[in-house]
Formats: C-alpha cells, structure tokens, sequence
C-alpha cells in the first residue's frame, strides 16, 4: 500500500490500458479519479469494482478532452472530490490512419487535440496543486510512435513525439518541486481495441487468431509477445514509487523490443 494517502487521476481509465493502470494504482492504496467514455452502468460498474476490490475512494469525473475547459474542470472536480491530485497519468488517446496526402484535416485536429493538447491542459492545472505539496507525479503514456514512426499515422505519431518533448519540459520545470514527470511508450498491449484489429484481421485474411497474432508483432517486436494492461501499470506503480524518486524526464520503453532496432 505504498500510495494509501495519495490521488490519482487517470484519464481514459474506463478501458485498456487506462483502467490497467487505474487498479494498478489502486491496489497500491491510492484513491482513484477515472474519466473516459462509455456506457454509463458499465462505467459505474468499473468504479464499484476498484472501490470494492481494493478498499479505496473512486470516483467517476467525464470531461471532452478535446475542451480545456472540461479537461481543468475534471482536475478541479477530482482535486474537490477527492482532496487533492496527487498522481497524474496523462493516457487518454484516438488513431486515424490515413497516408498525408488524404489525411482530413479535422482528424489531424482531433488526434492532436486529445493526444497532445490535452496533455499540456491536464498538466497545466494539475501542477499547482503538486508544487504546493511538494510532491507530484505525472505519467504521460506516450507510445513506442513517440519515438520512432510508421506511416500512415502522421498525427498520432506528431502528437506521440510531442508528448515525449512535453514530458521532459515538465520534469525540469518541476525539478525541485518533489514532482517528476515521465512517459512511458508502450508498443502492441493487448486491449480490447488491439483485439478488434486483430479478429478483423483474421476474417479478411482467413488465418487463425493465433497466425495473425505472430504476424502482427513479427512486423515491429523482436520479443513476439503483447504487453498487457496490467504491466503497463506495474511501470506507472513504478515511476510513483520511492524507488523512482530521481527518475524523472524519461521514456520507458515497455514494447518487445521495437524501438531498439
């Protein structure tokens, strides 16, 4: 329980990777704010779950996170509710795949909006509240795409690379302060979403599950293995822990290998 007494905000935490770290986090004793989509008993259903299997506070705080203003009203709601935000974990994130040439320009907007703008305004109104205390963390989930690049993903992959430049900003301003900021940059977790791609893979190509599965990690990860949710939050338990307290300004690699070839 090496967060009892702490508030973690995590957005995008009603699925995937988000809700993977949110009871991560949780079962370490920290207090859980969660945003996202989804239907909403399904969502209440999560919150009572992390409440109930971990004995702490969850709480549920929606926010558009393509709206500044909703994204500072979910800090503000989640600090009020829950007394403070003492964890931040920037995850909530959109795809569109397209070459540039056809890319729409309202998609670059929205992808840059919820993958890189709403990084900038959650950290922006979380960090007042973290220098007054002396003590922050931040987790920018970023992605193996905030490091190296493949095509068709022009947005995500911009927004992923800022992600990581943000990141570093805050760790020095915030150097000093007790609060450190780091990214981690997972390449292929198995989420429902990652799932979907793959079942829809199988049906276009009538392999099996498991073939479509070894050709689409054999495309980027030398170690052919999906991370899970769960591990990625083990990196973010990590990063808040006393053991990371100097760590700050980094991108942890969780992703098979990809971006070391």
């Amino acid at each position: 329980m090496a967060l009892k007494g702490k508030v973690a905000l995590v957005t995008g935490s009603t699925s995937g990777i988000g809700l993977g770290i949110a009871r991560a986090l949780a079962a370490e004793g920290a207090d859980i704010a969660m945003s996202g989509f989804g239907d909403a008993a399904a969502i209440e259903a999560l919150r009572a779950s992390i409440a109930a299997d971990f004995g702490v506070l969850a709480i549920y705080v929606p926010a558009d996170m393509a709206v500044p203003a909703e994204i500072a009203a979910m800090v503000t709601a989640a600090a009020a509710q829950l007394g403070s935000v003492d964890i931040l974990v920037n995850n909530a994130g959109i795809q569109f795949v397209s070459p540039i040439e056809t890319f729409p320009d309202d998609q670059w907007d929205k992808v840059i909006a919820v993958n890189l703008s709403a990084v900038f305004h959650a950290t922006k109104a979380a960090i007042p509240g973290m220098r007054a205390r002396g003590w922050g963390r931040i987790i920018n989930i970023a992605s193996a795409h905030g490091l190296v690049a493949s095509g068709q993903k022009v947005a995500y992959v911009a927004a992923k690379h800022g992600v990581v430049g943000m990141t570093k900003v805050t760790a020095i301003e915030m150097a000093g302060a007790g609060t450190t900021c780091n990214a981690i940059c997972p390449g292929w977790v198995l989420t429902p979403l990652v799932e979907k791609q793959l079942n829809a893979r199988a049906a276009e190509t009538g392999q099996s599950i498991a073939a479509v599965k070894e050709a689409f990690l054999a495309e980027k990860q030398p170690l052919h293995e999906f991370s899970t949710a769960e591990q990625i939050g083990a990196s973010a338990v990590f990063l808040c822990s006393e053991g990371a307290r100097t760590i700050t300004g980094t991108s942890l690699s969780v992703d098979g290998g990809w971006v070391i070839q």
